[in-house]
């Protein structure tokens, strides 16, 4: 069969394929809101891609969730809701700011047993690593969490990750914690944000900011070049 996609044909497929799975509306607000009928719209593609066998989708879920042609999760896994939390954090991210070097499912160590954040991005000119607790876990398995993450800040390997800066010294990301239960864990050598929602986070960034204005700044935390509390 003889077709030509768009070049938004191409980028909702890279899409779906980066973030293992993707709903109807999500690809509505980031694809086609400025269509007159973007619902249509985005129906009208979707289908059209799934009769070419480009994307799969499963309508265990509503609206219906599309994924990769070569998906290893069955369309019923609650793996779908996973991929699905973390697409809400990016959307949440890019109501500010669209994240660059978005990593889903990041795995830096290469190694089983390693950190393997739920997501790596470059936010507002800083590197995170955002860990997305859906559920609720003790107090010593989220210390465990944290200590690999200190295991990788001393072997050095992350000062050789891709994304770093050719022009100045390498940066450990800051770990952000999206959870509505505040953990007591706690390092000497990395930084832990701990936040409900991106929402919290860009509230606590405006707070701190404006305390540093104010010159009432007392604790310091860099987002985009500024230092700021974010804990």
């Amino acid at each position: 069969m003889s077709f030509r996609l768009s070049q938004r044909d191409k980028d909702i497929i890279g899409f779906i394929n980066q973030f293992r799975a993707v709903d109807r509306d999500s690809l509505v607000e980031l694809f086609f809101r400025q269509l007159k009928s973007p619902v249509n719209a985005c129906n009208s593609v979707m289908v059209r891609l799934y009769r070419l066998g480009l994307i799969e989708r499963t309508q265990q879920y509503s609206p219906t969730v599309y994924l990769p042609v070569d998906a290893k999760i069955k369309k019923n896994s609650q793996k779908i809701l996973h991929f699905l939390s973390i697409l809400d954090i990016y959307k949440q991210m890019c109501t500010y700011s669209a994240p660059k070097q978005v990593i889903v499912e990041d795995k830096p160590t290469g190694r089983k047993g390693g950190i393997e954040p739920d997501l790596f991005c470059i936010f507002k000119g800083s590197p995170f690593w955002i860990e997305i607790q859906r559920n609720q876990y003790s107090e010593q398995k989220m210390q465990a969490k944290i200590n690999l993450y200190e295991e990788f800040f001393f072997s050095d390997e992350w000062k050789a990750l891709h994304w770093q800066p050719e022009d100045r010294a390498a940066i450990f990301p800051s770990i952000i914690l999206i959870t509505p239960v505040r953990y007591a864990v706690s390092s000497e050598h990395i930084r832990i944000i701990q936040v409900i929602s991106i929402d919290e986070l860009m509230e606590k960034y405006r707070s701190s900011a404006k305390q540093q204005r104010d010159g009432r700044s007392r604790v310091s935390s860099s987002l985009h070049g500024i230092k700021i509390n974010l804990t």
